[in-house]
């Protein structure tokens, strides 16, 4: 979302209505729904223990808690946070420590019941001003409904639900087995639940630039007694600025997202930073138009149709590529894509 991790929109700013996006043909007879898997020979990453270090006085911590390395990188230079409380990618662990750069000395908090790791972390007096889609995005009443009606209607653009659409991630993601994996744009945590559900992982990383929506995921995973709170943390962040070490990411997932990107590229080279050699990126988004659409309706399907940057299927590639990602793949149905890439 903007040049904030945000989750994806329908068409439409009424999401109980019928969507806006203009139908397109199918592109196959057959099922759209098997994606070939990527094959990789890199080696399968799990989080491991941090080590010890020393660190400034002034990040408060009791005598019981430790102080350690963490996985998480400070959004302004890079390096890895210096973590004082208890070990772990939970929403327990997370909430009970405190963060701090040691380079640039920026601390960063996680009282909201999401760890901030955007820029502006901890700001008082600037306030910076974000596209309307950002900002809508942060709307109670946005991220209340997200779930509720809204993403309901993507089906008629030709998403194939949740459940398929998790189904699809999951085979792309086979390389990633064991590995660490981050739902950036997250929004609600719809595929962030799913993805700590499946037991695939060895952690989850719920990112959204939208304080409401990580809210509405946390309240999604206090009500949900089946899913365990182990391997799962929230975090906001910018997609643009990513706070993570780079190759420190086992595979990155992007539901519904990148048609709100103000710039996609800057994403997408992010999301390739952060993987590790032969980690996985899969997306999904909205196309502006198809091979199948006519030629005499191309020139009315804008790129920023209601404010929104609606890519064709060879820019998408062409973005993947430029920014040194390999084995693209993608399925297509009406104005539903599904695209993977691979790090080398």
């Amino acid at each position: 979302m903007a040049a904030s991790a945000t989750t994806a929109a329908s068409h439409s700013l009424r999401p109980l209505c019928q969507s806006q996006f203009p139908k397109c043909p199918h592109l196959f007879s057959e099922s759209q729904f098997r994606p070939r898997l990527l094959h990789s020979h890199t080696q399968r990453f799990t989080i491991r223990a941090t080590s010890a270090v020393v660190v400034d006085s002034d990040l408060s911590t009791n005598k019981h808690q430790e102080t350690q390395v963490d996985l998480f990188a400070c959004p302004i230079c890079y390096e890895p946070l210096i973590r004082k409380g208890p070990v772990g990618l939970n929403l327990s662990a997370i909430y009970r420590s405190g963060f701090k750069c040691k380079r640039c000395q920026k601390s960063y908090t996680s009282k909201d019941g999401y760890l901030d790791l955007t820029l502006t972390s901890g700001l008082k007096d600037y306030t910076e001003v974000q596209p309307v889609r950002t900002e809508l995005f942060r709307s109670p009443l946005v991220s209340f409904l997200y779930e509720r009606g809204w993403r309901q209607n993507f089906r008629q653009s030709g998403f194939p639900g949740p459940d398929e659409e998790f189904r699809m991630a999951q085979e792309y993601f086979e390389p990633a087995k064991g590995g660490l994996v981050v739902d950036v744009s997250c929004g609600s945590g719809l595929f962030s639940r799913k993805f700590a559900k499946s037991g695939t992982y060895s952690g989850v990383i719920a990112l959204d630039f939208s304080e409401n929506m990580l809210r509405q995921c946390n309240d999604f995973i206090k009500k949900d007694a089946t899913l365990s709170t182990n391997n799962i943390a929230l975090v906001r962040a910018d997609v643009s600025r990513l706070p993570f070490a780079s190759g420190s990411v086992d595979a990155v997932h992007a539901g519904a997202a990148l048609h709100c990107w103000p710039s996609p590229s800057n994403a997408i080279a992010e999301i390739t930073r952060v993987l590790r050699s032969g980690g996985v990126f899969v997306g999904t988004t909205f196309l502006r138009y198809t091979s199948s659409t006519p030629w005499i309706v191309r020139p009315f399907r804008e790129r920023n149709s209601q404010g929104y940057g609606f890519l064709i299927e060879e820019e998408i590639k062409d973005l993947c590529t430029s920014c040194g990602l390999t084995n693209y793949s993608c399925k297509v149905q009406k104005s539903f894509i599904m695209f993977t890439a691979q790090k080398p």
